[in-house]
């Protein structure tokens, strides 16, 4: 049947969300370098790691998995949101950003506690400067727009999401719904919320389609409903032989290609 209700996943599918994060850690570990003479690039990497594993240490782990917040939107996000999961991340990630800057600066031989928190703050700063887009998004949008109902399903705080969107405010007006992982109490690939979405929708299975970067939540969540989806595989990522996507692209250029002929 054909196609009615297009889905979009938001981080690295519309935004380009990597490179935000990319650019945000070398402005901070530039400056880094300028105070402290350290390796700009050995920096991140330290610090990156050093996030990874404090963020797994936390009684907020288990929660984050399940809405799909990763160690670097905690770096940089308030997490002022009413759950009680989400009120314990806002006391826990002050702490968390100043210690995985500084644990990452002592990894390089500095151990300098009030620039590690310094230099937690300036990531956020530089992060929230750094609203990346792919190149055809809007163009591609404007394409759909007004021909397919537009739905936006993103993983994550509705604090940061809704952040990454007024950083960006082109991008909500294109969308007739928008779903955050973090207001429904789970995110892709949990079945529930893409039910979810087809009933807040109007929207039958095989009148919909899923668009995402990612295959463990995006492509695998849409597969569990029975809903034909679409990878978008910039970076011609290996496959996964558990998860097998409808069909496979590397730009939303070619996807809109691609959903013209369905």
């Amino acid at each position: 049947m054909s196609i009615k209700t297009i889905i979009f996943d938001l981080d690295d599918t519309l935004l380009w969300d990597q490179q935000s994060v990319k650019t945000a850690f070398e402005k901070t570990c530039d400056y880094a370098n300028e105070v402290h003479n350290v390796n700009a690039v050995q920096l991140e990497e330290a610090v990156r790691a050093a996030a990874r594993q404090l963020y797994e240490g936390y009684e907020t782990y288990d929660y984050t998995v399940q809405i799909g917040i990763n160690p670097f939107e905690g770096l940089w996000g308030t997490f002022d949101d009413p759950t009680p999961q989400f009120q314990k991340m806002k006391e826990i990630v002050p702490g968390y950003r100043a210690q995985a800057w500084t644990n990452g600066l002592a990894a390089l031989g500095v151990n300098d506690a009030v620039f590690g928190a310094e230099l937690g703050e300036r990531f956020v700063a530089e992060r929230k400067k750094a609203p990346f887009l792919y190149e055809d998004t809007f163009a591609v949008l404007d394409e759909l727009k007004g021909n397919y109902q537009l739905i936006l399903l993103t993983n994550g705080a509705p604090s940061l999401q809704n952040l990454k969107l007024e950083i960006t405010p082109e991008i909500a007006p294109y969308f007739d719904h928008i779903i955050i992982s973090g207001d429904f109490g789970k995110g892709k690939p949990d079945a529930s919320i893409f039910e979810f979405v087809m009933d807040k929708a109007q929207v039958m299975t095989e009148n919909g389609i899923m668009v995402g970067d990612n295959l463990m939540t995006d492509i695998l969540g849409s597969s569990r409903v029975g809903m034909r989806n679409v990878w978008i595989n910039r970076e011609n990522k290996a496959h996964n032989p558990e998860v097998t996507p409808t069909y496979e692209v590397t730009s939303l250029t070619q996807f809109l290609e691609l959903v013209k002929g369905l």
